[in-house]
């Protein structure tokens, strides 16, 4: 009987967990080692919609669709886009046919901790060091001091992955975009406008080269991300540890723009966060190299376009699942999971980049406004 190899896996995001999860289904042993010190040591994040052609099939893979859908939050595939001014252009509802529920992203890598065997995440385990042992084995040390040698090696470690240097020299650039992410709390009573412009749902208001877009979350919460194209220096010149002073320098590239919409950044329940958007080059490749492969942002990082975390998950599941159908050949399960990852990968990339200019485009928000009737016409 053929023994299958010790899985070490870097990074317990929702990528990372799928694939444990996966191996564990199918009997495969996997540790899996994060930088954070426990599941609650910071925010998971806001919003995300599973999708019916990689998310839901991921989490099928992994026997937890039943879980996934009770998290489901009803209501929230409804979107609506606003001119500058307040104006509803385009008007969306959620009749309950949609193919992208929404779940939270905590809610959602819970589950999938729960589902592993106890001790398969160690916490606080942060990568300083990955390098080749040969053979096909791979060496990672820890700033904790400790090193693990495994016989198979996965960075699920998103876009600074400490362990795609072992496969390729790429690394992540900034796209010249950057967000800014703020929440407003119980928004039906303290923030009664912006509750209103952004409906039940999603919310978009577009202009070329920036946008505010937000979404009603769980618990009457509006999470927000402010989109502008500018440098890395400008955005270094605003002052974040003076959240009063970041808001208004953010809220002043939206002069003229209606209220409603502007309080999403002024009425702030939480300081303004900068979150950068960098991407990998599209269509990223590398020659199999034995005992080591990516998965999710760490292979394939791109300009946000809602394919992240579905991507992630089916790349865990995929992997997993290949690992499962070629006992006793890891690399012809790694070959056969990265065939079909670049292209997978490259694929979403161009439709991020095709979808980012449709929101931030010269004609935006028309772009995408004719894109979205075109093709509820088509169906």
């Amino acid at each position: 009987m053929t023994t299958p190899p010790h899985v070490t896996i870097i990074g317990a995001g929702l990528g990372g967990l799928t694939l444990a999860r996966v191996l564990h289904v199918h009997g495969i042993p996997a540790t899996v080692h994060e930088a954070e010190t426990s599941p609650t040591a910071r925010a998971q994040g806001g919003m995300l919609d599973i999708h019916d052609h990689n998310g839901q099939p991921a989490l099928h893979a992994a026997g937890l669709t039943d879980e996934f859908r009770a998290l489901v939050l009803e209501g929230r595939q409804a979107m609506r886009i606003l001119g500058r001014d307040g104006t509803v252009l385009f008007d969306r509802p959620d009749d309950g046919t949609g193919g992208r529920p929404e779940v939270q992203r905590g809610e959602l890598r819970q589950i999938l901790l729960d589902s592993l065997p106890a001790g398969t995440v160690r916490w606080g385990r942060k990568v300083a060091a990955t390098r080749f042992l040969g053979g096909g084995r791979h060496e990672v040390a820890f700033t904790d001091g400790t090193t693990v040698a495994t016989d198979l090696l996965v960075g699920a470690d998103g876009a600074w992955s400490r362990v795609r240097h072992l496969l390729c020299a790429a690394t992540p650039a900034y796209t010249g975009m950057s967000y800014v992410e703020t929440y407003l709390y119980d928004a039906g009573t303290r923030h009664p406008a912006a509750a209103k412009a952004v409906g039940g749902g999603s919310m978009l208001a577009l202009a070329p080269g920036k946008g505010i877009q937000a979404h009603r979350e769980k618990g009457d919460t509006l999470h927000t991300y402010v989109a502008l194209t500018r440098p890395q220096d400008w955005f270094g010149a605003v002052d974040f540890a003076d959240p009063a002073a970041a808001a208004a320098r953010i809220a002043a590239e939206f002069e003229g723009w209606a209220p409603e919409l502007t309080s999403l950044i002024t009425e702030y329940d939480a300081p303004p966060v900068l979150r950068p958007l960098n991407a990998l080059p599209t269509g990223l490749r590398w020659e199999r190299v034995p005992g080591v492969t990516l998965l999710g942002d760490a292979a394939h990082l791109s300009i946000p376009n809602g394919e992240g975390a579905n991507l992630a998950m089916y790349d865990g599941a995929e992997l997993g699942q290949a690992l499962a159908a070629h006992p006793g050949d890891t690399e012809a399960a790694l070959a056969a999971y990265e065939r079909a990852m670049f292209p997978r990968g490259a694929e979403a990339a161009a439709d991020g980049v095709q979808l980012n200019a449709e929101l931030f485009g010269a004609d935006a928000p028309h772009g995408l406004i004719a894109s979205f009737t075109g093709a509820e016409r088509a169906s």
